[in-house]
C-alpha cells in the first residue's frame, strides 16, 4: 500500500481507521510496531459513522489485494 510518509508498506500491516467531524482518516503500520503511516488518500469526506465503517472495509480489501493502494473511492456520496 502506499503511505505519504513511507511511499511503499507491504507485509503484515494494521489498518486504522478514525471517523470525526465528517472526514475519515486511515492509517497503518506494521503490525507490532509502534510508527503509524498516513494511507494516500486520507483523510477523505464521510457523512456519517456507517460510511466510515464501510470505507474501513473497502481500505482492508484494496490492502489485502496490494498493488500500491490507497483509499479507495466508494460509490454514492459521502458527503
Amino acid at each position: 500500500m502506499l503511505t505519504d510518509e513511507a511511499g511503499t508498506v507491504t507485509g503484515d500491516l494494521t489498518v486504522h481507521t478514525t471517523w470525526t467531524e465528517r472526514e475519515a482518516r486511515v492509517a497503518v503500520q506494521y503490525s507490532g510496531a509502534s510508527d503509524w503511516f498516513t494511507m494516500s488518500g486520507s483523510p477523505v469526506p464521510c457523512a456519517t459513522e456507517e460510511e466510515s465503517r464501510d470505507l474501513h472495509d473497502a481500505v482492508v480489501e484494496a490492502v489485502r489485494e496490494g498493488n500500491g493502494a490507497t483509499v479507495p473511492t466508494l460509490p454514492g456520496p459521502l458527503v
